[in-house]
């Protein structure tokens, strides 16, 4: 049975941290965590290894997971977020389809671009933010990829601040070092876990009402605090976060899933397992998705591993 307390946590997590702690209560098995993402990685922030890793190490597309890199680059770049940006037309083609309902000439405040940008995944605004970099669109991109090297983001690449671009890739376990570094930022955690916010743009004056693309901000149910979400057709349905789970905030990352909701059951399996152990199940349809998008990632990497062999070789004759 589990007692519920007001502004408390269900007993029976504590009760499970607290064992497992001394060692009486052995912590959960990965075996029997089940998701349907491709690949994932769980790990307390302050931890140093993690609770769970499902081919944490595979480089894949994040999709607009990109644009947590882009805010951590407009907010190091130290420009001002209540100055007003003019929209400017794009100077290159978008690598995907790019809809906005944000008017090319009008202007707004970079802090409003940035917050939409991260809980709304706002593509024009996250293209704005980076046009309007001090030194310009390619040194943005050039301190996104400085920004992954630094934090020790030995898998990572990104070409473009939205994340359209399949070419923004990562692995889970990097991205795992990118949320944590992002909790640091005050900014970050406020604009991707708000969860509605609107944006008055002026020359000519009009309003924009955006929702968060995340609905587990707006639960009761969960602690929120820090979250980005992605989708790409090659990337699937990606979902980052930092979540509170029984007073410790904790990272979760999920590339590549099924279905708009299969992150969200994902993270409710995590969560589940967490304070329980139950590792829960996964529908057929998202099993089968996850298990030939394997299958198909698998054959590409062997084939990229392979090229390489050969190009070595020829190169070394």
């Amino acid at each position: 049975m589990i007692y519920w307390v007001r502004g408390a946590r269900p007993l029976v997590a504590v009760v499970w941290a607290l064992l497992a702690s001394v060692g009486v209560w052995a912590a959960p098995s990965p075996e029997t965590l089940k998701l349907a993402s491709v690949s994932a990685y769980v790990a307390p922030l302050q931890a140093s290894e993690p609770s769970f890793s499902k081919r944490a190490d595979w480089v894949m597309p994040i999709a607009s997971v990109t644009k947590v890199m882009t805010a951590l680059v407009v907010l190091d770049s130290g420009a001002s977020l209540s100055e007003r940006l003019t929209v400017e037309k794009r100077h290159k083609p978008a690598a995907a389809n790019a809809y906005s309902r944000i008017r090319p000439g009008s202007k707004a405040k970079r802090g409003d671009l940035l917050t939409i940008a991260l809980m709304s995944s706002e593509n024009y605004a996250a293209y704005l933010l980076a046009r309007h970099h001090p030194d310009g669109y390619d040194a943005f991109i050039a301190a996104m990829n400085a920004k992954a090297k630094a934090l020790g983001m030995r898998h990572t690449h990104f070409v473009d601040p939205s994340g359209l671009s399949e070419d923004n890739v990562s692995t889970a376990a990097d991205l795992s070092k990118m949320l944590k570094a992002a909790f640091a930022y005050p900014e970050v955690r406020e604009a991707s876990t708000g969860a509605k916010h609107d944006v008055w743009f002026t020359h000519p004056g009009y309003s924009l009402y955006y929702a968060n693309t995340n609905p587990l901000v707006r639960s009761s149910r969960w602690d929120v605090l820090l979250s980005k979400t992605g989708y790409l057709t090659n990337a699937g349905r990606c979902l980052v976060m930092v979540v509170d789970v029984a007073g410790e905030p904790t990272a979760m990352v999920m590339l590549d899933s099924f279905g708009k909701r299969t992150p969200l059951g994902d993270a409710g399996r995590i969560r589940r397992w967490l304070t329980s152990g139950d590792g829960g199940s996964v529908v057929a349809s998202a099993s089968r998705y996850e298990q030939e998008k394997a299958q198909a990632l698998a054959a590409q990497m062997l084939a990229s591993q392979s090229t390489n062999v050969s190009d070595t070789e020829t190169a070394s004759r």
